[in-house]
């Protein structure tokens, strides 16, 4: 017999387990027989065959000689025959957690229990779990999945070197050079992939846009209705999916990652990095840093100029940074860190939700006097002083939020020098997590109002419930199917 590269440790003991029984019916040998030839008792072999006992390498070779096959046949990873497939799926799952836990007998199958029955305890095992996935898709569940992939970022210093490779592909094979992308190159990225857009006004209410997969069709919505955002931007976050090689999410933290991959991979496309990285790098030398350039020289939003800046300013400029989406009221909708700035967290560690400290340039911008204008300030904190430039984003957020937003980059005092607008005189204090810094009002208004308010306030119900269910959270499968169905090609 061939020796075979493998070990007790390798080998999965249930489905080899399940093979041997297989050959051994096949060949018409009783347990004692099989075990007669290997110099082995029949009890010790039923161990083995219920995946209870791990054979050892000698033993595999034994029994492989004695049932006439190569070891291979023992160890190969797809079972014999369905019936096989089914009887290791069911072992597999009475040892998992989720049935222990259910505190059930344990189901022992023969030769004689009906294959429709193991059929049915594997879909009710499944529907269970599939519905305690979906009990378990809470709001606390987003958020320790969404600081799981904020720390993430922060270990990659918030790049991704595979998305960039394939973006700068998929320019080049259109031979885009340098410049704004134009609508018309948009067109011709999803050409050479295969796809068609088809701007419309009947998208389902649930979605930013539907690819239809058998047609090979992008459908998003028309211009007008995009309330401020980029055309640009959904049809490039469409076609993101396709070039990542994006399966159905099997999870809220899968489905958000890809969100961030298909967000990096469109930026990729609209500030390419090998025209923005020269252009930073040359204005880094001559200490003329600035988010706006890169808005105005890609014509992008000032939102993805700046995630643009803090995916490449650490890998190529050497500069730790921060960056913030905040809402009017102080809530913070987006954010990333690596350069120390402590950020707001709840108690899971999430930031998003949580209110920013008043004295942040993030939210002094909104009472600044020029609104269009970039704000500039320094703050100090307890982690140090920090300079940050701050844009106001009059557009409603990607949640549908209402009111204006403010998009802030920052850095460490150290790394100011490369910056334009470093010369401001503005400059606040923030002792935050302090509470007496903002959180609690001044003593003197406390006193005098004190059990002597009573504010109605609005009823957030969402924060009450889970996450929307499905496999695209809160995506309406019948309206996504009868829209396809209404525009496919007839």
């Amino acid at each position: 017999m061939a020796d075979l590269d493998v070990t007790p440790d390798t080998a999965d003991a249930i489905a080899v387990g399940r093979r041997i029984r297989y050959l051994r019916r096949e060949r018409g040998l009783t347990l004692d027989e099989l075990g007669a030839r290997v110099g082995r008792a029949g009890s010790q072999l039923s161990l083995v065959e219920n995946g209870r006992r791990e054979p050892k390498l000698s033993l595999l070779r034994a029994l492989a000689d004695a049932l006439g096959v190569q070891v291979q046949e023992l160890v190969g990873a797809e079972p014999p025959s369905r019936r096989a497939a089914l009887e290791i799926a069911w072992e597999r799952v009475q040892r998992s957690p989720s049935y222990a836990a259910l505190r059930l007998p344990e189901v022992r199958v023969g030769p004689r229990t009906p294959t429709e029955v193991l059929e049915a305890l594997l879909g009710l095992h499944g529907e269970l779990v599939r519905r305690a996935t979906e009990t378990a898709a809470t709001p606390e569940e987003a958020r320790r999945a969404n600081r799981e992939l904020r720390e993430e970022m922060r270990r990659r210093d918030n790049y991704y070197p595979d998305i960039e490779a394939a973006a700068d592909d998929l320019l080049r094979a259109v031979g885009h050079g340098a410049g704004p992308l134009s609508q018309r190159v948009i067109g011709e990225l999803a050409a050479h992939l295969g796809f068609t857009v088809h701007r419309v006004e009947d998208l389902p209410r649930s979605v930013r846009s539907v690819t239809d997969m058998r047609h090979r069709r992008l459908y998003v919505p028309l211009e007008g209705s995009l309330a401020g955002h980029d055309a640009r931007t959904v049809v490039l976050q469409t076609v993101g999916h396709q070039v990542l090689g994006h399966a159905e999410p099997t999870s809220y933290a899968d489905f958000l990652r890809q969100r961030v991959e298909v967000n990096y991979f469109a930026a990729a496309l609209l500030v390419p990095e090998r025209t923005a990285v020269p252009l930073l790098q040359g204005a880094k030398a001559h200490r003329e840093l600035d988010v706006e350039d890169l808005r105005d020289h890609f014509a992008v939003s000032q939102e993805t100029a700046a995630h643009r800046f803090t995916n490449l300013a650490t890998r190529h400029l050497g500069l730790p940074v921060h960056f913030m989406r905040v809402h009017r009221s102080g809530v913070v909708h987006k954010a990333y860190e690596n350069d120390g700035v402590r950020f707001p967290t709840d108690a899971t560690g999430a930031i998003e939700g949580q209110t920013v400290c008043r004295h942040w340039t993030v939210r002094v911008v909104f009472g600044a006097s020029d609104g269009s204008a970039p704000y500039r300030q320094y703050t100090d904190t307890p982690t140090g002083t920090y300079w940050c430039t701050a844009h106001l984003d009059r557009r409603p957020g990607a949640d549908g939020a209402d009111g204006d937003f403010s998009v802030a980059v920052g850095v460490p005092y150290a790394h100011v020098r490369w910056f334009r607008g470093r010369e401001t005189t503005e400059r606040s204090r923030s002792r935050c997590p302090d509470p007496t810094c903002c959180r609690q009002p001044p003593a003197a208004l406390a006193e005098r109002w004190a059990g002597n308010a009573w504010p109605s306030a609005r009823a957030h119900s969402h924060l009450l419930a889970t996450l929307p269910p499905g496999t695209f959270p809160g995506v309406d499968d019948t309206e996504v199917y009868e829209f396809l169905e209404q525009h496919a090609p007839r």
